[in-house]
């Protein structure tokens, strides 16, 4: 069954999840953060199958997330763009949020870390928001 597009949508987080909402895509993103640049790399370290990897990459590529080059001999290198490398923030927020309600005390966790080793932080909010601030709307703006 095929899955609707959001493509044409007004909505950014709707646009959004029509090219990064499945798992895989944004666990090749992370793959590729943390230097992973071959499909064997990405099919060792996410135990994905080959032709949905396949199909991810792909789909990346077009969606200019990620860009190929050639590498040594026969194979080719799947790099980050700066739009690919724009996600960090937001798989260092969703690590967060996951931590933070989906983990159990001192239950072994994963965290993004930065180029020295600490853990990658994104600002938090300070303190606790009211039940009002919490709340959001979309409303159409021009850019």
């Amino acid at each position: 069954m095929k899955r609707k597009s959001f493509e044409g949508d007004a909505c950014p987080i709707a646009r959004s999840l029509d090219v990064v909402g499945d798992w895989w895509t944004l666990l090749i993103v992370r793959e590729a953060l943390a230097g992973v640049t071959r499909f064997g790399g990405f099919q060792r370290n996410l135990g994905a199958a080959k032709n949905i990897l396949a199909a991810r990459l792909k789909v990346l590529v077009a969606q200019g997330i990620l860009s190929t080059a050639p590498g040594d001999g026969a194979h080719q290198d799947y790099l980050l763009t700066d739009k690919g490398r724009a996600l960090l923030p937001v798989l260092i927020a969703l690590a967060q949020w996951g931590k933070a309600n989906l983990f159990e005390p001192g239950e072994r966790c994963l965290e993004p870390l930065d180029a020295e080793g600490n853990p990658r932080q994104r600002p938090k909010p300070h303190g606790q928001l009211p039940k009002a601030a919490a709340k959001v709307r979309f409303s159409a703006s021009s850019q």
